[in-house]
């Protein structure tokens, strides 16, 4: 593994354990030349996915653009990161295990929506507030009238 500080080809495993869920390797690596530690990951990778967008463009599945999306959703608010990678690899493998390989980027953001919707309501509200374009207050207010109804379900 290159290291990310000074390039060099070769780096040690320190340390290696199992997370989110089992779904990754976690390991913690040393540079060989400059001695810098550094983490990464491993993940189980069944299948390229294509997303296809609303205007027709297409672009490979990007992991990490699903994070910081739902990351962004859920900033500031008490959500563990374990519980936002357990999500985001919930998506990814029901995308890959699908049988699809090209998928509507609508689609996953359903996905994501009814994941938001079990985690935090108001990461639910903000993650829609993109999705579905909120462009007046109105929206909002019409939007969290009807997750205040699914609360009190």
């Amino acid at each position: 593994m290159r290291c990310p500080f000074c390039a060099h080809d070769n780096s040690q495993v320190k340390d290696s354990r199992p997370s989110e869920d089992g779904a990754a390797i976690r390991r913690r690596r040393q540079c060989e030349s400059c001695g810098a530690r550094f983490t990464t990951f491993e993940r189980i990778h069944l299948r390229e996915v294509t997303i296809v967008k609303s205007e027709g463009r297409r672009e490979s599945f990007d992991r990490s653009k699903l994070e910081k999306s739902i990351a962004l959703a859920c900033r500031k608010r008490s959500v563990a990161q374990e519980r936002i990678d357990q999500l985001v690899s919930g998506i990814q493998r029901q995308l890959e295990t699908s049988g699809d390989s090209e998928v509507a980027s609508q689609k996953i953001g359903q996905m994501v929506m009814d994941g938001l919707r079990q985690l935090d309501s108001v990461a639910y509200i903000r993650f829609a507030s993109v999705y579905k374009d909120f462009t007046e207050a109105r929206d909002f207010e019409e939007f969290a009238g009807t997750v205040k109804d699914i609360v009190k379900a």
